[in-house]
């Protein structure tokens, strides 16, 4: 009995045993996938799915794009989704760009998409915006007139993708900066403000005709200016600016003078003082001379009081003379007015 009942598991054991046998299968081998790809028309074969399974490539991400491809009509390959997927490329994204250009009747080849995915691009971006135009808004560009008042101005570029000169083009920076820079030469080149107010269109005109898109992968359709506004009087501030600065020079250099007054000032009393300390030895010599005179006998002992009575006399008449009150006659000779009592 015992025998019997383990007989009769045995078949149950290898039946468990095939089943999850299949389901190791099934999960190695993508069925339902290939189950779909024959449904829709798209022919490959269960060894191109193993073979994407040992290569490490998830064959959903190739087969699913391959279908869509097939049901727009497109000439693609396996080989080359599984090719792009392995270079790091975005399959999906790369057949709906080819989808929408094949819509929009934009010639763009698989090689061409796969270069613009690989290059860090948005193909399916750039073939939308070939289709429907951005709007590339600047930010506040300020420029002066040759009247010296400053200019705002606010532009809206209006840019569709160029589809080859993706891979290599700059980008939208480039067409604000080269915007920006037209904007700026043309108000400058203007004499002045008012005639920009007056026709904003002008600064269209010429920033459109330099050919901004030289190089970008853009094209620009047109330039448009948002906003245009009056702003400081440049010239004036900077007139204003150079005349402080010139008063401040004057101010330094009047310094400058006056230190100089100084120092010459300075310089004269130093002098003064030096001629007077030659006067004062000079005088000291003199009664050396004297004493020297009349040692040798150049001089007589009547003689030097003479000299002496004269300078005597000299001072009395000076000092006479600084008592007497200045304009009063009775103060002047030699003696000097009484006093009433």
């Amino acid at each position: 009995m015992e025998f019997a009942g383990i007989a009769a598991l045995v078949p149950l054991f290898f039946f468990a045993v095939g089943l999850i046998a299949l389901a190791i299968i099934l999960s190695f081998i993508p069925v339902g996938l290939w189950i779909s790809a024959l449904a829709a028309g798209v022919k490959i074969g269960i060894i191109t799915l193993i073979g994407m399974r040992l290569r490490r490539v998830p064959p959903a991400k190739i087969v699913n794009p391959l279908i869509k491809a097939v049901k727009a009509g497109l000439n693609v390959t396996v080989n080359q989704l599984e090719a792009h997927y392995l270079a790091g490329g975005n399959v999906d994204r790369v057949v709906d760009a080819l989808i929408a250009a094949e819509r929009a009747n934009i010639p763009l080849a698989f090689e061409r998409a796969a270069a613009i995915d690989l290059a860090g691009r948005n193909v399916l971006e750039a073939v939308q915006m070939s289709v429907n135009p951005k709007v590339i808004e600047t930010p506040l560009i300020s420029a002066v007139a040759k009247d010296g008042i400053e200019v705002k101005a606010i532009a809206r570029v209006t840019v569709r993708a160029n589809i080859d000169r993706l891979v290599g083009g700059a980008g939208e920076e480039t067409i604000i900066a080269r915007v920006g820079e037209g904007v700026v030469t043309t108000v400058g080149s203007a004499d002045n403000h008012k005639a920009v107010l007056e026709n904003p269109d002008l600064i269209s005109q010429t920033v459109l005709g330099k050919g901004l898109d030289a190089g970008t992968a853009f094209e620009i359709l047109s330039i448009d200016i948002a906003d245009v506004d009056v702003g400081r009087n440049i010239g004036a501030q900077l007139q204003t600016d150079q005349a402080e600065a010139d008063k401040r020079i004057a101010q330094a250099k009047a310094e400058e003078r006056r230190a100089m007054a100084v120092a010459k000032e300075q310089e004269m009393k130093a002098a003064v003082q030096e001629m007077r300390a030659k006067v004062v030895e000079a005088e000291a010599m003199v009664p050396r001379a004297l004493a020297e005179a009349l040692r040798e006998g150049k001089l007589g002992v009547m003689d030097y009081y003479n000299l002496q009575n004269l300078l005597a006399d000299t001072q009395m008449r000076d000092a006479i003379g600084k008592m007497a009150p200045k304009g009063d006659g009775a103060g002047s000779g030699n003696t000097p007015p009484a006093d009433n009592k």
